[in-house]
Parts: C-alpha cells; structure tokens; sequence
C-alpha cells in the first residue's frame, strides 16, 4: 500500500514538472521576439528611484513584451502589436528589407498627488520593436491604425499569392 502511494506521489510529481517545462519552453519561444528593451527617452518623465519602494524598479532598465500576431492572405500581411499607453502619432513605422521595424517612447504619466510609488512594473522610454516578414511588401501601398492599444500595420505583398507551405521531409 505504501509503495502504490509513493509511486502515485511519484507520477503526479513527474506530470506536474513535465507540464510546468512544457509551459516555461512555449512561453520563452513565444516571448523571445515580444520581449522589448525600453531605453531612457528623451520625454519618458519615469520617477527617480528614490521615488519609488518597488528594491526591483531601474529607471534605465525596462522591459515589457509587446505581444504580437502576424497574419497572411493572398494580397496582404496584417502585423497586430499591442502597444498600450500610446498616441498614434508617437509611433514610427518603417519596412527595412525583410522586416518591419516599430519604433517609438512611452511616456510616463505622474499622479498629481504628493504620495510615493510602491510598485512600477509598466516600461517607460524608447522602444523599438523588429517583426521579421516572411514576404516583400510594398510599403508606399500599405496603412496603419492604433485602437484600444492595438496598433494594426496592413502591408501590402509585392506579389500576390496564397502564403507558402514548406514541407520538411523526415530522414
């Protein structure tokens, strides 16, 4: 009876340690293009650290992941990124090669209040973002729109056509 329990213990042990790396492996593969380094900006505004209780807050160090999604039809890529806390006009968008590169600051917003900062765990500065593209676009035929944090990017494909499927053979 012991021995059943122990190896029941054991097997629940194995199947939680498999999930949680299974997990942690899919969210470093998903975050590793998302995560952003946001710079000191030139009108980010962040509080000094003495301003601030949170023993992890940097004001030069900030990150954020500016999660993304990338989709493709016929005649267009559609490229969503979350970026909120922004106006529209605070961003720079360019298609450099085969990539498209988003650029822009963050700008902290103070409480008029005269109390203290306990926690800031949003990223504050300049940021610029790179979404590698999996065809050419033509960037004078394509748009952008920023609603609800979410900036879209419509890029139009220099050559029409369904997206490519790329079969790998197993040796």
């Amino acid at each position: 009876m012991r021995l059943e329990r122990l190896e029941g213990i054991k097997e629940g042990f194995n199947s939680l340690w498999e999930s949680v790396a299974d997990g942690w492996q899919r969210m470093r593969q998903s975050a590793a293009g998302a995560l952003t380094k946001f710079k000191p900006g030139e009108h980010a505004d962040v509080p000094a650290k003495r301003q601030v209780d949170d023993e992890f807050y940097l004001p030069t160090h900030g990150w954020s992941m500016l999660g993304g999604d990338l989709f493709e039809d016929e005649r267009r890529l559609v490229v969503r990124l979350e970026v909120p806390g922004m106006d529209k006009d605070e961003f720079d968008i360019e298609v450099l090669q085969d990539a498209l590169v988003v650029s822009g600051e963050k700008r902290f917003e103070r409480e008029s209040s005269e109390g203290r900062y306990r926690m800031l765990q949003c990223a504050y500065g300049s940021f610029r973002r790179v979404v590698p593209l999996p065809v050419p676009v033509l960037a004078d035929a394509s748009n952008a729109s920023y609603k609800d944090g979410v900036l879209k990017i419509e890029l139009a494909k220099a050559t029409r056509g369904k997206p490519k499927v790329q079969t790998i053979k197993v040796n």
